[in-house]
C-alpha cells in the first residue's frame, strides 16, 4: 500500500524545562535529501542555539530514518523525536528541536522527557493527514492518438506534471504508486504509445 499518515503543513512546539527552552518544528518531507535541507534551514535560523537535535522518517513502509543527538548526550534527543513520529504513526515527517540551554542541567531522564514532549507538541499542534507515495510515469504517443490518452488519464487521477505536443507527444504524470501499474497498462492499449520510463 502507498497510503500512509503525515501531518498536512509545518507546526510547532515548544516546552519549557528549568529554565531551558525546547523549540520544535515539525515539516512533512517526501525525502532525506529534504528532511536534512530542513534541519540546515533550522540549526541556520537558530545557529545561537547550543543544541539543534532532530529526526526523520521517510517513506510509506518507514524503513528510512535517521535521527542526532547533536552533542547532547547518546540516545536523550534524537530517539525520544523519533520515537514520537513512530508512536503517532506517522512517516515522510522531519522534527528539529532547537533547544536554549538555561543553565540548570536536566540529566540524561530529563533531557529524554523533554525533547519527547516538545516533539509530542509539535505534531499534536498539527493537522494529521493521509498522504499517498507517488510514481512518475512517462510515455510518448503519436498526435492521432491524442483524444484516448486524455481520456484514459482524464478516467485516473494523475496529474500532468510535463507535456509536449508535436508529431510525437510526450506527456509525464505523478500518479499514486499503487495504482502505477493500472494505468500503465491502460495506455499501452493505445496503439502507438511507448512508455519510456517509470520512476518511482
Amino acid at each position: 500500500m502507498s497510503e500512509y499518515h503525515t501531518l498536512a503543513g509545518p507546526s510547532q512546539g515548544i516546552v519549557r524545562e528549568k529554565m531551558s527552552r525546547f523549540l520544535a518544528f515539525a515539516q512533512p518531507v517526501t525525502s532525506s535529501s529534504e528532511a536534512k535541507a530542513f534541519v540546515a534551514r533550522i540549526a541556520n535560523e537558530y545557529h545561537d542555539a547550543r543544541h539543534v537535535c532532530w529526526a526523520y522518517m521517510i517513506g510509506a513502509d518507514c524503513k528510512e530514518f535517521l535521527s542526532s543527538d547533536n552533542g547532547e548526550p547518546s540516545g536523550t534527543a534524537g530517539k525520544p523525536i523519533l520515537g514520537q513520529i513512530r508512536s503517532f504513526g506517522l512517516t515522510n515527517l522531519a522534527i528539529a528541536v532547537v533547544r536554549y540551554f538555561g543553565g540548570i542541567k536536566l540529566g540524561t531522564s530529563g533531557l529524554i522527557v523533554a525533547y519527547r514532549e516538545a516533539a509530542r507538541a509539535a505534531i499534536e499542534a498539527g493537522e494529521i493527514t493521509v498522504g499517498y507515495e507517488m510514481a512518475s510515469v512517462r510515455f510518448t504517443f503519436p498526435y492521432l492518438a491524442m483524444n484516448d490518452v486524455m481520456r484514459t488519464l482524464k478516467d485516473s487521477e494523475a496529474r500532468i506534471v510535463e507535456q509536449q505536443f508535436d508529431n510525437s507527444c510526450m506527456i509525464q504524470v505523478s500518479i499514486r504508486s499503487d495504482h502505477a501499474q493500472d494505468l500503465m497498462r491502460r495506455i499501452s492499449d493505445i496503439s502507438g504509445t511507448s512508455l519510456e520510463e517509470d520512476m518511482p
